[in-house]
């Protein structure tokens, strides 16, 4: 994931939880606000419940790397929160369950499974 597809500001991902509506996923807990930029942004968020730094940082590493594998239309804002199950999940299931509910957002481009 490349840095401009970044949210980092405290006030964009209260902004984005605020004024949007809950998908909830397994796991994950998505929202999405859709805009009229001409790319894509993604927030992760990682609750100090699951772990220490090293278990956040871990998990926040291999979401990125998931959501780096595919492509996006580019008019959204995504803030992505994990859920305390997902410390039982391998990495494939993580990466199945966070493409299934990017499916059913339709926010993949074409629809084009990466695991082929």
């Amino acid at each position: 994931m490349k840095k401009r597809n970044i949210v980092k500001n405290s006030r964009d991902f209260t902004r984005i939880i605020k004024n949007n509506k809950v998908f909830k996923y397994k796991d994950y807990i998505i929202y999405i606000e859709r805009n009229c930029c001409d790319n894509y942004h993604f927030g992760i968020s990682v609750s100090k419940k699951l772990g220490n730094a090293v278990v956040r940082n871990k998990l926040k590493r291999q979401i990125r790397h998931i959501i780096s594998k595919n492509n996006y239309q580019k008019d959204f804002n995504c803030i992505i929160i994990l859920g305390r199950g997902i410390l039982k999940r391998s990495y494939f299931e993580m990466e199945e369950n966070l493409n299934e509910a990017f499916r059913r957002l339709n926010i993949l481009l074409g629809g084009k499974d990466e695991k082929e």
